[in-house]
């Protein structure tokens, strides 16, 4: 008798098939950081061109740096060395061997949103980058505390897998 209550029991309470009212469905997933391609990782020397912007002042119209993409378990973490930036990056999507991701950060006293898109091509990539330059307090509401900014990139991997092979 004992027993069979200790089976009912287990089955009510350990094994949910049937038993659970409310429609609650566990489910699993891959990461989306998990598919950038390995191919992305490494360090990249990237030229930027400004293209467009509504604010010439507080862009400059060329840039070379160097980032360093690297991932920790599920985390993908740019750094620049030339300027001591470091940032987790947010995927939004991979398609093939485009990724697009965005990075947010301080300039100065304001908040800087990086979205970046780039495609791999070997140890290549192009894109844009597209930037939104804003007041860190949010505390003005004029249109003149967002400043937009439109890069096109190119990117040429100089450390990293791939690069010697």
């Amino acid at each position: 008798m004992l027993r069979g209550i200790f089976i009912l029991l287990f089955l009510f309470f350990i094994c949910p098939v049937g038993f659970c009212s409310d429609g609650t469905v566990l489910s699993a997933g891959i990461s989306i950081n998990s598919q950038v391609p390995v191919e992305f990782m490494g360090t990249w020397r990237v030229a930027s061109k400004l293209t467009e912007t509504d604010s010439p002042e507080n862009f400059k119209d060329v840039g070379i740096v160097l980032w360093n993409l690297s991932r920790t378990n599920d985390v993908i973490t740019l750094y620049s060395p030339f300027t001591g930036a470091r940032a987790s990056v947010k995927v939004e999507y991979v398609k093939g061997n485009t990724v697009k991701f965005i990075k947010e950060g301080n300039y100065e006293d304001k908040r800087l949103v990086d979205t970046v898109e780039i495609t791999l091509d070997g140890d290549t990539f192009s894109g844009k980058n597209y930037l939104t330059l804003s007041n860190s307090l949010g505390l003005e509401s004029s249109s003149n505390s967002e400043k937009h900014a439109t890069y096109v990139l190119v990117g040429r991997k100089i450390s990293g897998s791939g690069v010697l092979e």
